[in-house]
């Protein structure tokens, strides 16, 4: 569901459905830990002090990296996907608030702020996505294709 997330390895896979929410799913691939998380918007728009929100991404991968860090490692050993940001309502509103591409944009941002490898994405156009991540193996779907790999320019 929007604004959960999930670190370990103690079930088998994590599935989550996307419209303009953005997923990253995380995976060790040496511990066979993994996780994801499912958030709703980029960040808020006034910091509250307190508890986190996982609705929000930076705090959604802020949560994600408290705990991988809490089981001894550190981000750069995570294997990383970004799925989902869709534009759901093309054209059907006269307002344009592009939570889709923001919410990409706030994923990209913060793959890249903590060092995670990014290996495959999933993102954009105008359909919803279902994403699944195996823990056993790794394996990431979207919408029964896996993700494409990141270009190597």
């Amino acid at each position: 569901m929007p604004g959960q997330w999930h670190f370990g390895s103690r079930v088998a896979s994590l599935r989550t459905l996307l419209g303009s929410c953005v997923a990253v799913t995380l995976w060790h691939p040496e511990r066979h830990w993994g996780g994801m998380c499912h958030f709703l918007l980029p960040q808020r728009r006034e910091p509250q002090p307190g508890q986190m929100d996982g609705r929000y991404g930076d705090e959604a991968i802020e949560l994600l990296v408290q705990s991988l860090k809490r089981a001894r490692t550190q981000p750069s050993e995570y294997i990383a996907h970004l799925y989902g940001g869709a534009d759901t309502m093309p054209d059907q509103t006269g307002v344009k608030l592009n939570v889709g591409e923001r919410n990409i944009e706030m994923g990209w941002t913060l793959i890249d702020k903590y060092g995670f490898q990014l290996d495959g994405v999933d993102v954009g156009d105008h359909v919803p996505r279902t994403v699944t991540l195996k823990l056993e193996s790794g394996k990431s779907r979207s919408s029964g294709v896996h993700a494409t790999p990141k270009s190597k320019e």
